[in-house]
């Protein structure tokens, strides 16, 4: 057993699930051989508690980490925070200097709000939304974290988060009073969305983007203008998207302009920062409720999200990153063709992932973890794509990607892909959207 895990039945004795984010959780991976901890980790090389490194194809901190880790300019700003001091009881004059940047990169907006998680950035949009249009009820497609006010959906209906979130999600500790306050509808499907708000009283539509499908043309614009017609406050998540595909938000792409814009991940390279921007009339709703929190105004979030805006605008990180998925996603399906199967490849170029057709998913995902893994490498069915994913580094990975396609088509042929693990098949992830 290695020290890491041992560390994890360790602390799955002490914290509820072992730890604080499931996409993390070994059993998501590889039950019973993921590493679990890290103890460094620096470009794309994770080493492990055992000091083994490992090539990082996978999730790049869940998305956090577009220029890598341990950037050195973005390093070097959060060190001169902790060396002048973090927190005082005066404010730190970098959430003005953010705020005017992200506005300054979204001219509709005209104010921000800040946080350190997503599911709190989003809990803000939803509460300013609610305050401003002066209605409960919530429209959403997609995922948007762990509050009450989203888990709200599967109270009286277990089904309704299955297109969105896990299948079958239990709203346990959620008041039973929020039920029918948040209502799915079907992404690309507008008709869906209509008919919740002629029936329902919809204050906020609160949706990302794009995830794993393309909008449709003209589904955005309809969305938007449904918003209007409806005096109902338009929320684009992005923490996810932002920052990946366009220098701000994926809606710049689509010239679809939201009221509010939620951003994450990417936004402080691996340092905890979170924003909500929007337009001027909605944002001063915040003025008429309570949200306020100590640590959203310690400095080292909007110091590292200053210094890895700068970065990105240096090194057009989001040009980078979507041609190199781009590659990957292209070689994905050559060495498919190649072993004689077919793959299909989904999500932002930036966020890119394939899937075999039929039952076998998980167990192929488990086959790949267990033998990448003695190859090197962090991998599974999706990489997170960062600018220290270089040709060479890239080449590398379908090096010794290959002989693992290899065994795939054997399966595809016939062979029980459980013959091949050395132990369980992981457990499913988040439902893509189709």
């Amino acid at each position: 057993m290695t020290k890491g895990q041992d560390l994890w039945r360790r602390a799955k004795a002490v914290i509820p699930g072992g730890n604080m984010l499931l996409s993390k959780r070994p059993e998501m991976h590889l039950p019973d051989g993921w590493p679990a901890y890290f103890s460094r980790a620096s470009g794309v090389t994770v080493w492990d508690l055992d000091d083994r490194p490992y090539c990082d194809m996978s999730l790049m901190s869940v998305g956090t980490n577009t220029l890598g880790y341990g950037h050195p300019d973005v390093d070097a700003a959060v060190s001169a925070v902790i060396a002048s001091g973090n927190m005082s009881s005066l404010n730190a004059p970098e959430e003005v200097t953010l705020a005017e940047r992200l506005i300054e990169l979204h001219p509709w907006a005209d104010m921000a709000r800040f946080a350190r998680t997503g599911g709190e950035a989003n809990a803000i949009a939803v509460r300013i939304a609610r305050a401003a249009s002066g209605r409960d009820g919530v429209a959403f497609c997609g995922y948007h974290g762990w509050h009450d006010w989203y888990l709200a959906a599967n109270l009286g209906n277990a089904e309704h988060l299955d297109g969105h979130l896990l299948p079958g999600l239990e709203p346990a500790g959620v008041p039973r009073s929020l039920a029918e306050s948040v209502f799915p509808f079907a992404y690309n499907d507008l008709r869906d969305l209509e008919q919740l708000v002629e029936r329902q009283s919809i204050g906020a539509i609160k949706m990302e983007v794009s995830r794993i499908t393309e909008p449709a043309v003209g589904f955005l614009q309809s969305v938007r203008k449904l918003a209007d017609e409806n005096g109902i406050v338009l929320i684009f998540d992005e923490c996810t998207s932002g920052f990946r595909q366009t220098f701000g938000g994926l809606h710049k792409a689509h010239g679809v302009n939201p009221d509010i814009a939620v951003f994450g991940k990417a936004l402080g390279n691996g340092y905890a920062i979170t924003a909500a921007i929007g337009r001027r009339d909605v944002m001063e709703a915040a003025q008429s409720t309570f949200i306020s929190s100590t640590f959203w105004t310690e400095r080292i979030g909007s110091a590292a999200a200053l210094a890895t805006l700068d970065a990105m605008a240096e090194c057009r990180s989001w040009e980078a990153i979507t041609a190199t998925g781009r590659d990957i996603g292209a070689r994905w399906q050559a060495l498919a063709r190649k072993h004689g199967f077919e793959v299909t490849v989904s999500g932002l170029p930036a966020l890119t992932g394939f899937s075999v057709a039929g039952s076998n998913g998980l167990a192929y995902k488990t086959l790949i973890a267990q033998e990448m893994l003695k190859a090197g490498y962090l991998a599974g069915t999706s990489v997170y794509v960062c600018t220290e994913h270089t040709p060479d580094v890239v080449d590398g990975y379908f090096e010794a990607l290959d002989p693992i396609f290899g065994l795939i088509a054997d399966c595809e042929g016939g062979r029980e892909p459980l013959t091949l693990l050395d132990g369980p098949v992981c457990h499913s992830g988040f439902a893509r959207l189709t």
